[in-house]
């Protein structure tokens, strides 16, 4: 399924969770890395408007679809995709490395949401190594030479896989230049997922993620920065609701 047009248009390349994970086992069986992103409304919100954001999707190796609309568009489209938001994936993820004996690093945030969200994972897995921590300062610039630093220091750590939470752009881009700087790492993408973990926010109740109602938890926790978020995503619904229409 294909969201928008253009040099900012985004197929979401996975459909569904079973074929992600087989197709991470292979790469991780191959000792290649990759880039996973995980779609949302925001994401389609800020693509026409920055181009290094999608450049940065355009070198993504895989990409799910994360948000109820993204999921609905597609089954509009008659191109249905399972819903794979990124909070969701940590732990199976953790779960496919503990098993495979793949070191882990957390790159994002700062540290003691990576501290707490390290405890929390060796708690359920305790067969996880954890092999890299590491928070970048304020005005982390993605694209800069710090960064390069910070990706020959997760490969030189030895982590086969490394979750970025760093917030759209930020973290698609790190992922991208990390495919060519630490080819043999796989990034994902996951935002506030580590922070779920250790309890720095709270995400939304079961039952209102099962209505769809996660939008509104966020936006009811932080009115200020997600009620314009939120604003702009629906704002562009129609637009994208009619593409899907007529990809019918």
């Amino acid at each position: 399924m294909k969201y928008g047009t253009g040099t900012a248009a985004v197929e979401v390349n996975v459909a569904t969770r079973a074929a992600l994970f087989q197709v991470l086992r292979t790469r991780f069986a191959t000792d290649q890395g990759f880039a996973l992103a995980t779609l949302n409304l925001d994401h389609l919100t800020k693509l026409p408007r920055d181009a290094g954001f999608a450049a940065a999707y355009r070198a993504q190796d895989f990409i799910v679809a994360d948000g109820r609309p993204v999921v609905w568009l597609s089954q509009l489209a008659n191109q249905p995709v399972e819903l794979m938001p990124g909070s969701d994936l940590i732990l199976p993820l953790c779960e496919l490395a503990a098993a495979q004996s793949l070191p882990v690093a957390f790159f994002g945030s700062d540290e003691d949401a990576l501290q707490g969200a390290a405890a929390a994972l060796r708690t359920r897995l305790p067969g996880l190594e954890i092999c890299h921590i590491a928070a970048p300062p304020m005005g982390f610039d993605p694209e800069s030479a710090e960064a390069d630093t910070a990706l020959r220091e997760i490969a030189q750590s030895g982590a086969r896989l490394c979750f970025l939470a760093l917030g759209a752009p930020k973290q698609e881009i790190l992922a991208a230049r990390g495919r060519d700087i630490a080819p043999g790492v796989g990034f994902a993408s996951i935002g506030a997922g580590l922070d779920f973990l250790a309890g720095r926010q709270r995400r939304a109740p079961k039952w209102m993620r099962m209505l769809a109602l996660e939008w509104l938890w966020r936006a009811m926790q932080s009115p200020q920065r997600m009620v314009p978020r939120y604003a702009r995503c629906f704002a562009i619904l129609p637009r994208l609701t009619l593409a899907a229409w007529r990809a019918r």
